[in-house]
């Protein structure tokens, strides 16, 4: 998001830094009191649009119905005019919620009773969970400290402009932080728990209204010359179906989103926010999107100004509401919306529609219902409700769940507190708090550093930053080597930082910055003991030379890890939390750079050498792969069939299922043939039994996948059915249940993007442990 608005990318991280020690510095509340319409006395009381018994799209229609042209256009960008004849106060679409209630945009302030929020873990390590459960209750607690700024008039809007579940194709993405990872199931999962979380469980008010962002295909800012703003997507139907839309098909489908946003990317020649089968025909038509579709910002100008896709800018404005876009985040379609009216290229009709959606979501978030404060349901939120005991708690718990142990020679971990004297804490992210929060984020309510943390277990912690920042262009080598040599131990906070890679900013290594690597394979040949890393970042990092050093014992990826990532860190250095995290993302290594960014095929091409992306179709040296992570426990896993043992797998899940075999000879089903009924019927539940054979308790997650008996016809080299998280005291058992849907897990995307079931062997994994399926 961000071309050329207050967003972009260009706003300094020194800005940021102030913003959080000088709130008095952050813009001022335009609005005593929540802004509201219909309340008691005023004269349109008996208008439809104020009736709340009537449904959100009468009374939106109502109220459109009542706006002259004019008005009409000034509703069409992030910032719409209020109609004060009508009693309609000016409204801010724009507010962010990636991880907390966040800086980024217009409709949220922090000059108030609330000036700070709690600040939870960049997204990629909460998704290193891989637990649903808690990815709604961080939606739910953003949620709910949005809307308790609302109600004390610091916010002038509820539309969240999250999450982001876009596919983290390439690992030099600059933003790849902000998603779930590179899996369609797991972003899919991601994205139906975050927004259910977000928007709330009433069935007729929304707390807040989520966004599904970048639809779709969009994952470069600014590789070798070629950015986000012009680049031409070249994506095969294939891939569209089976990677790309996934998640936001889930989005709205299941998480019942009321908001998609289109992305800058033009796919395959034509705009995101132009294209009408992808807005009009997919979102609203296919998956039933009930709410709007919002432009990336200054995605509408762009389409004019960089990618000439329009000759003038009244055609564009045009040409984007037409193809079914709602909103403009800007103001471009309110400057040209008029002139286009005036001139034919579009009607008021057009017009119309778009505003129908916006101001039903308007009524759904309760805007039109009067005094928000006194709404039996959310009414009661205020500054007792943002940084609560509960919602820190949880910043620490998603820290914690997250963190991946990758490397654990001799079991130097976890640290005995008892037994450590003196620690060397050494790294340019080991006491830095802007290090903790990725990008999107708003003023954290208290900030504990991986120094800070590691205090509360060690008296003698002897600190060193190493490098000055993460960049790590001068390295001060002899001083942290000499501390290191006196300490007992010796922990590393390494990686990257925004300076690397953000919104506008891709990466061209995936090694450590700079110095870096020198720099800890220096401390660790003279360290007493094999040396501990932890890395702090975004994205995934080459660091086989340390995977392989026997002077480095352990490594630990701690992402970006909010408010609580120091505590966090501690904790399972130490052995108060039990590391469950496991890799959302591949690593590669760092010859993988040479693959250009803007090839956007997923599957490998044996004849030109290109190697594919992602686990399900890469085929290459890994560094780690996905779902990798370590334990301080041992735990076994056993999968089970429909109620039998592995020794007994083949199941005919077709008998006495009538099936219209597909053009193809028979050899596959056509899903949509087989239809919602014929899908059902093919459901049938797997049980994978698990135990922790200790010593500690820890959580755990069980990664379930599905392979084929080969890989032809753009088949995934495995494909991840789903997963279960579960937390086993030592010695513990338990029977985690898998509920398997042939229609949604076995098929593939043929070249024409159209759904198919092989009818040959499939077989459902956990580990090594696997059972054939046959239809």
């Amino acid at each position: 998001m961000g071309a050329f608005s207050s967003h972009n990318v260009g706003i300094g991280m020194a800005l940021l830094i102030l913003l959080l020690t000088i709130p008095s510095l952050l813009p001022t509340a335009v609005a005593a009191n929540p802004p509201f319409s219909c309340g008691p006395g005023a004269t349109t009381k008996g208008y439809a649009f104020c009736d709340s018994r009537l449904p959100p799209e009468r009374r939106a229609a109502d109220l459109v119905a009542r706006l002259t042209l004019a008005e009409k256009v000034s509703q069409l960008g992030d910032e719409a005019a209020g109609v004060p004849r009508l009693g309609v106060p000016p409204y801010k679409w724009w507010s962010e919620g990636l991880h907390g209630v966040s800086f980024w945009g217009h409709g949220m302030h922090f000059d108030g009773v609330v000036s700070r929020i709690t600040s939870f873990p960049q997204v990629l390590l909460t998704a290193a969970s891989f637990d649903d459960d808690l990815w709604y209750r961080i939606g739910q607690a953003i949620g709910t400290e949005a809307r308790a700024l609302y109600n004390l008039g610091q916010a002038e809007g509820l539309t969240i402009w999250s999450p982001n579940v876009n596919i983290y194709r390439d690992p030099r993405w600059g933003r790849g932080q902000e998603t779930p990872g590179e899996d369609p199931t797991t972003a899919s999962k991601y994205a139906v728990a975050f927004v259910k979380g977000l928007q709330g469980t009433s069935a007729t008010t929304l707390q807040t209204s989520a966004c599904c962002k970048h639809a779709s295909a969009y994952d470069l800012e600014n590789w070798n010359g070629v950015v986000r703003y012009n680049f031409n997507a070249k994506v095969t139907p294939q891939d569209m179906e089976d990677t790309f839309n996934p998640p936001f098909k889930s989005c709205v489908v299941e998480g019942k989103a009321t908001c998609v946003m289109c992305a800058y990317t033009t796919i395959n020649g034509v705009p995101a926010c132009a294209n009408s089968d992808l807005i009009t025909k997919t979102f609203k038509g296919e998956w039933g999107l009930n709410g709007y579709v919002s432009s990336d910002c200054d995605a509408v100008a762009l389409m004019h100004d960089a990618q000439r896709y329009s000759p003038t800018p009244e055609d564009t404005v045009a040409a984007a509401l037409k193809a079914g876009l709602d909103l403009n985040c800007g103001n471009y379609t309110q400057v040209h919306g008029m002139a286009a009216l005036q001139r034919g290229k579009m009607t008021e009709q057009d017009v119309d529609k778009a505003l129908k959606n916006l101001f039903a979501v308007r009524m759904r978030l309760g805007h039109f219902d009067g005094d928000p404060r006194i709404n039996a349901l959310y009414g009661s939120l205020g500054a007792k409700d943002v940084c609560s005991r509960a919602h820190k708690d949880l910043a620490l718990e998603a820290a914690q769940n997250g963190i991946v142990l990758l490397k654990n020679d001799a079991n130097i971990l976890p640290l005995d507190r008892l037994a450590v004297e003196s620690v060397a804490v050494i790294g340019p992210n080991a006491d830095d708090p802007t290090a903790l929060n990725g990008n999107y984020f708003g003023p954290p309510c208290e900030t504990t550093t991986p120094r800070q943390g590691l205090q509360r277990y060690v008296k003698d912690i002897r600190f060193h930053v190493g490098c000055s920042s993460a960049a790590c262009d001068f390295a001060a080598t002899d001083q942290a080597v000499k501390i290191a040599g006196s300490s007992d131990y010796v922990i590393l906070f390494m990686g990257l930082s925004q300076k690397q890679e953000q919104e506008g900013l891709d990466r061209t290594s995936l090694l450590l910055p700079g110095k870096q690597q020198s720099l800890i394979t220096a401390i660790a040949s003279e360290a007493k003991r094999p040396v501990i890393l932890v890395i702090l970042s975004g994205g995934p990092v080459d660091v086989t030379f340390a995977k392989s050093n026997p002077k480095i014992g352990a490594i630990l990826w701690a992402g970006y890890p909010g408010q609580a990532g120091g505590l966090a860190i501690a904790n399972v250095l130490f052995g108060d939390h039990n590391p469950s995290g496991r890799l959302p993302v591949t690593w590669y290594p760092e010859e993988f750079t040479k693959v250009p960014m803007t090839d956007m095929r997923m599957r490998a091409d044996p004849a030109t050498g290109y190697p594919g992306r992602s686990y399900r179709f890469y085929k290459g040296k890994t560094v780690y792969k996905f779902g990798y992570g370590l334990s301080y426990s041992h735990f076994s896993r056993r999968l089970v069939v429909s109620g039998t043992s592995k020794q007994t797998p083949i199941t005919n899940l077709l008998s006495g299922l009538t099936v219209k075999p597909t053009a193809k000879g028979g050899a596959s089903l056509d899903v949509e043939e087989l239809g919602v009924d014929g899908c059902e019927q093919l459901k049938f539940p797997a049980m994978v039994e698990v135990q922790n054979h200790g010593p500690l308790d820890g959580k755990h997650s069980v990664l379930m996948f599905l392979r084929w008996p080969n890989v032809t016809g753009g088949r995934p080299v495995s494909q991840l059915v789903g997963f279960r998280s579960q937390h086993l005291k030592a010695g513990e058992k338990a029977s985690l249940r898998f509920d398997v849907s042939p229609c949604e897990h076995f098929s593939t995307a043929g070249e024409d993007g159209r759904k198919v079931i092989d009818t040959e062997s499939h077989f459902l994994m956990v580990d090594k442990d696997e059972s054939e399926i046959s239809l």
